[in-house]
């Protein structure tokens, strides 16, 4: 029983997370357009605001309506997982600084991130987002949310990188004209 609550507090360092990580990008929206930069997609924000909310209630509802067991060697697999995830994210965050942004943002004259953790990744802060979803439901053994949040996340990770790629594009043409 000691192993659910623990988990609920896991779950809620993540909620509160979110909440900063919100914060920090509505802050940084307001730079950039103040440096003349402008929104171009929400990026899907109200889709992936419902996802994270729909994930982290089913979590919970997993691991307490079918009284899913504490399994350790998984809890180490999903608790590697999710800290991976944070990690990528964390360091996408701070290679892009002031630019991080939850929705897609084009700033004319400014090249493209290459440094840090995009040296070697394209998108590491979705790469980071799909690691937790996978990973934090099975740190209590929730798979079921594992499996269908990974799915729905997946698909909806898909349009958005498609989006976000066409944006990025049009952005470095229009900056090489």
């Amino acid at each position: 029983m000691m192993t659910r609550w623990i988990f609920v507090l896991i779950v809620m360092a993540v909620v509160v997370q979110r909440v900063f990580e919100v914060r920090l990008s509505n802050r940084n929206v307001a730079q950039i357009l103040e440096r003349g930069g402008k929104e171009e997609s929400d990026n899907a924000l109200p889709l992936v605001k419902l996802l994270q909310i729909c994930w982290w209630i089913s979590m919970i509802a997993e691991v307490w309506w079918f009284d899913r067991p504490f399994i350790p060697w998984l809890a180490a697999v999903g608790i590697l997982g999710a800290i991976a995830g944070q990690v990528l994210r964390y360091f996408s965050m701070r290679a892009l600084g002031w630019r991080w942004t939850l929705p897609i943002m084009t700033l004319p004259s400014q090249p493209l991130v290459k440094n840090g953790v995009y040296a070697y990744l394209r998108h590491p802060n979705w790469l980071g987002v799909v690691i937790e979803i996978a990973a934090l439901p099975l740190i209590h053994n929730a798979y079921l949310t594992a499996i269908f949040f990974s799915i729905a996340n997946g698909v909806l990770m898909y349009k958005r990188i498609q989006l976000e790629e066409a944006v990025l594009h049009a952005s470095v043409e229009q900056a090489a004209i």
